[in-house]
């Protein structure tokens, strides 16, 4: 790998610049696959862990305590936190009107929306690498191609030996975009299941936490 960087080095200002780009963005990338993929990971086993906790309290007070242990990432307390705020919501106010299953889905909803966009985090970096890196390595390639093609018009001669070594410099350009390139498109698929599986949970959670606290102000009634 340090021999391909040292060919694309040895190019000028333009082949170093597409260079250091391509290497911005594969550090870029794999600090982000590294950090989602260790978060992730235990946000799945989290989530599983303190609903579970959450259905085993004997009252909302004791889940919330559940769930401040279980639940050290922030993932599902926020849910009963926010369903929790409709009842010191102001009356004769917005955030009072309708009933409360109508109150619940709202600040439900919103709460899940925030959760999730703390998950989705570093995914449009990755898609973005994805997209763009291999176009980045084409342009060094291309570059580096016109500039081969440059010196041989200015010689007026042409000798395969004087294209082949700055042609395949150029090219190593492309495979250094794939190369970085890859690895984020397969990170953004597997990270955005895990991601889907982990919104599934949660939705599922918000729902049946709505059905219960509904049920608690039937009663209640």
């Amino acid at each position: 790998m340090g021999g391909v960087w040292q060919t694309i080095w040895q190019g000028d200002a333009v082949s170093r610049g597409v260079a250091l780009l391509l290497l911005a963005m594969s550090v870029a990338s794999w600090v982000v696959i590294l950090w989602k993929g260790w978060l992730l990971r235990r946000a799945v086993r989290d989530v599983q862990t303190s609903t579970a906790a959450f259905w085993q309290a004997g009252y909302l007070d004791e889940a919330q305590q559940r769930l401040k242990t279980f639940d050290p990432r922030r993932l599902v307390l926020p849910l009963l936190e926010a369903a929790r705020t409709i009842e010191q919501a102001a009356p004769q106010t917005l955030a009072a009107a309708g009933d409360r299953s109508q109150q619940l889905t709202r600040v439900l909803r919103d709460a899940l929306h925030r959760v999730l966009h703390r998950l989705q985090f570093g995914q449009v970096l990755l898609a973005t690498v994805g997209s763009t890196a291999p176009f980045v390595g084409l342009l060094g390639t291309v570059w580096g191609i016109y500039h081969a093609l440059t010196e041989i018009g200015i010689d007026g001669k042409f000798r395969i030996e004087q294209v082949s070594g700055p042609v395949g410099e150029a090219l190593v350009m492309t495979a250094a975009g794939l190369a970085v390139a890859i690895p984020a498109v397969l990170a953004y698929n597997v990270l955005g299941r895990q991601i889907v599986r982990i919104e599934a949970d949660l939705e599922g959670f918000a729902r049946d936490l709505r059905e219960l606290l509904v049920h608690h102000q039937e009663r209640a009634q």
